[in-house]
């Protein structure tokens, strides 16, 4: 099928990748409806779990981005009792539709532990991962901690400091021979049988792994609105020599169009669903796992903005701070910000603030300082406390 190729500006392509996530809608008025929490997750498609808690573990902040303050209680109870969606490796650790179980069955059958995982070593293996399966046929839902200790191999430099059971739990769930029933308050995996949370006729079908790499580049395309072929791929994390094919056989059937963006060395596809508005409106911070930025190298091309977490990078050597939010306002990414919650002050801190190049100042401090309130307020913390030096803190502290 021969397509015109069109071209897009540098402005059209972040309106449109904006308006894929969701953007181009602003927060609701009342965000706790279900019909918010299950659009903004099918919008997405992909919810990658993460619990560092300096602020809020990501995922919450990234529903926040998109539906404002809503109940994170009653966020996690249709999460997980809706039956609507599932946990799986997907970008990462993260929360699909359940729909996406067949399409995903290409990532079961693959599935393979980090070579350090003490199960590899484990001499008995078999018979000890066929046992747990066989605890929770017979007893029901469990955690690491129910299960029976085991004696692991010596630990080598460099492994994860995790119990065996929960190696063999996670080995279960890569596999989906168990899914993941619900998060504790301390966010431990609840694990039991898919059949029991997964619709049989979800369990049942089998989607050749071409099949499902392209259904899940298709959803990947209409998430993102317009992309290269590595951003199509990253998202599902698909190798490109594996994806490309997928996204030839997409643009012959008219779900992908190349185009040509301002700015991009790299073909871009245009989604046969993307939506171009006139204008994003509003702003918000991102989580640093948020599909707007999750993929550095997208990040810079459509917003001039180089990102790196620096949660790891010893504290001389930061630029930007511990953990910084990039902060969006209209189709621009103006800001970053260096946040902790202090929640035995009752305190949002503001360690560090820098505006972005091409950044009005005031408008940027004034919308930054209104976000930071809100923010604060869903978080049921009372105040915000500027400690940051740069010109962009001046001004943020609430009163």
């Amino acid at each position: 099928m021969t397509q015109r190729r069109i071209r897009l500006s540098a402005a059209e392509a972040r309106r449109v990748a904006l308006a894929a996530q969701g953007f181009d809608r602003e927060r609701p008025a009342t965000p706790n409806d279900a019909r918010h929490f299950r659009r903004s997750l099918r919008t997405m498609r992909v919810l990658q779990l993460d619990f560092v808690n300096v602020l809020v573990p990501a995922h919450f902040l990234i529903l926040w981005s998109r539906i404002g303050a809503y109940d994170r209680t009653r966020f996690e109870r249709f999460l997980y009792d809706a039956g609507e969606f599932t946990e799986h490796w997907a970008h990462e650790a993260s929360v699909v539709p359940v729909e996406d179980w067949p399409l995903l069955g290409y990532r079961r059958r693959s599935y393979e532990q980090w070579a350090g995982s003490p199960i590899h070593r484990l001499p008995d293996r078999d018979a000890y991962l066929a046992a747990i399966l066989a605890q929770v046929r017979d007893q029901g839902a469990v955690t690491a901690s129910d299960l029976p200790g085991v004696e692991g191999p010596r630990r080598k430099a460099g492994d994860w400091h995790r119990s065996v059971p929960r190696w063999a739990l996670d080995h279960h769930f890569g596999r989906g021979k168990l899914a993941v029933r619900q998060r504790l308050g301390n966010f431990q995996r609840v694990y039991d049988l898919p059949e029991r949370l997964v619709a049989t006729e979800l369990l049942a079908q089998h989607v050749p792994d071409e099949e499902g790499q392209r259904a899940l580049l298709r959803h990947a395309g209409v998430s993102l609105g317009v992309a290269t072929l590595h951003d199509l791929a990253d998202y599902y994390r698909m190798s490109p020599r594996e994806a490309a094919p997928r996204v030839t056989e997409l643009v012959e059937a008219g779900a992908l169009q190349p185009v040509d963006v301002e700015g991009w060395n790299e073909t871009a596809y245009l989604s046969a669903e993307a939506r171009l508005p006139r204008r994003i409106r509003g702003a918000c911070l991102l989580s640093p796992f948020d599909p707007v930025v999750w993929f550095r190298p997208r990040a810079e091309r459509l917003f001039g903005f180089e990102y790196r977490i620096e949660i790891y990078v010893p504290e001389p050597k930061r630029r930007w701070g511990y953990y910084v939010l990039p902060f969006r306002l209209g189709d621009r990414i103006v800001a970053r910000v260096d946040l902790k919650a202090d929640r035995a002050a009752g305190q949002l801190l503001v360690q560090r603030a820098h505006l972005e190049a091409g950044a009005d100042p005031q408008e940027t401090r004034a919308a930054l300082r209104d976000e930071l309130g809100k923010l604060a307020n869903w978080l049921g913390l009372d105040t915000v406390k500027v400690l940051g030096r740069e010109a962009l803190c001046r001004g943020l502290a609430s009163r």
